[in-house]
């Protein structure tokens, strides 16, 4: 019961009510019907005899005349005929009963459809511009008004936790910065350290470089929303330079890259740029020593579908959606080998979602991956 939708349980409430009610009308009918018939068979007697036969029509028979010529009316088979033909109109109303209880349950729901399809449109980045309206029917209007609030408080609390990431990583950055230069003097100063020492100083340069590059990671997802995505892109020439840039690393690992395809869209280039990038980058470190990356671009009339294929061991399924997830690593031994911060994935997120698209992991096997993006050829005008 709890699969069967609300317009059919209206609908199914008003057949079996207006059923009940038709079988009762009916069983009364009935029964007055018969009762009356038999009352005037038994009150009609005398010198004539019309016999009304199971067709319905009537016929005189002569030979039956009483003598005092008064008029006898034998029904044959009427209240058989009177039965039945009520159990038909009962069931012919009940049927079209039940058809004009769908459409009118339809009509009367279709307010609730509308705040579904109002409420499938709310998305992470629009929160800010998507209010449900509240003139609607008072039976609406409550759970309206509270969808709106709801949604002014993610707004709120979003834009704290972006401010917060924001000054975080900003504040962080010097620091930072700082130590890098320290640690690079001091090795430059002290060319004839310890080999305990330089093995030291090396740790915490790697360290600290991780340090940076998350600093900048979380910097660059706090002021997305402040970028502009204007810009005329055509995708294959961007491939070529990620390719060219991602060379030392494709060729230590033993890694082919090729493309394919080309597409045209508008957006921003530097974030299509670190969505790809990241993609490939991805690929190549958690690809077998050997393999191969394709990236493969889909020109569609409204949209592009960009896809990155890897000859790598596969994702599992059960976290096929939390490698989107900032921080999340399906490997963590593997991760800290390569080093990055877990929040190459959730950038590429971020940076579809901006541009109106989505991010997913379209295959996976221990043969590779191939993780799929779909990008509007156009951007809607920034709010």
């Amino acid at each position: 019961m709890k699969r069967i939708s609300l317009q059919w349980r209206i609908t199914l409430m008003t057949v079996l009510l207006i059923g009940v009610t038709c079988v009762a009308m009916n069983l009364l009918l009935c029964f007055s019907g018969v009762y009356y018939m038999d009352t005037i068979v038994d009150g009609l007697q005398g010198g004539g005899t019309v016999i009304l036969n199971e067709e319905g029509t009537a016929s005189f028979d002569p030979q039956l005349v009483a003598p005092d010529d008064e008029l006898t009316i034998v029904v044959d088979g009427a209240q058989g005929r009177f039965r039945a033909t009520n159990w038909y109109i009962t069931a012919a109303v009940t049927l079209l009963s039940g058809i004009l209880a769908y459409f009118v349950s339809g009509r009367a729901l279709k307010p609730l459809r509308s705040f579904a399809s109002q409420v499938e449109m709310v998305q992470m980045n629009n929160l800010a511009d998507m209010k449900i309206d509240e003139d609607v029917l008072p039976e609406f209007k409550q759970l309206s008004h509270s969808f709106n609030q709801m949604l002014e408080r993610l707004n709120t609390a979003f834009a704290a936790q972006r401010q917060f990431t924001g000054n975080a990583a900003h504040e962080l950055r010097t620091p930072l910065a700082l130590m890098q230069a320290q640690l690079e003097l001091f090795s430059a100063e002290h060319p004839a350290m310890l080999p305990q020492t330089a093995e030291f100083l090396t740790l915490l340069r790697e360290q600290t470089e991780r340090l940076t590059q998350m600093t900048r990671t979380l910097l660059e997802m706090s002021n997305l929303q402040q970028v502009a995505r204007n810009e005329r892109i055509q995708l294959a020439p961007m491939i070529e330079e990620i390719f060219t840039d991602l060379a030392p690393l494709s060729d230590k690992r033993g890694v082919t890259l090729t493309a394919e395809g080309d597409g045209i869209m508008t957006g921003s280039d530097a974030l299509i740029y670190r969505l790809i990038f990241n993609l490939t980058e991805n690929a190549v470190k958690y690809n077998r020593p050997g393999g191969s990356v394709r990236v493969s671009v889909t020109q569609e009339p409204e949209k592009l579908l960009l896809r990155v294929s890897d000859t790598g061991c596969g994702i599992p399924e059960e976290h096929q959606r939390s490698i989107f997830q900032p921080f999340f690593r399906v490997d963590k031994s593997r991760s800290r080998e390569y080093g990055g911060a877990g929040l190459g994935l959730a950038l590429v997120w971020e940076i579809a979602e901006l541009h109106g698209g989505s991010v997913w992991v379209e295959e996976s096997s221990e043969k590779g991956t191939t993780i799929a993006v779909g990008l509007p050829t156009q951007q809607s005008p920034k709010p």
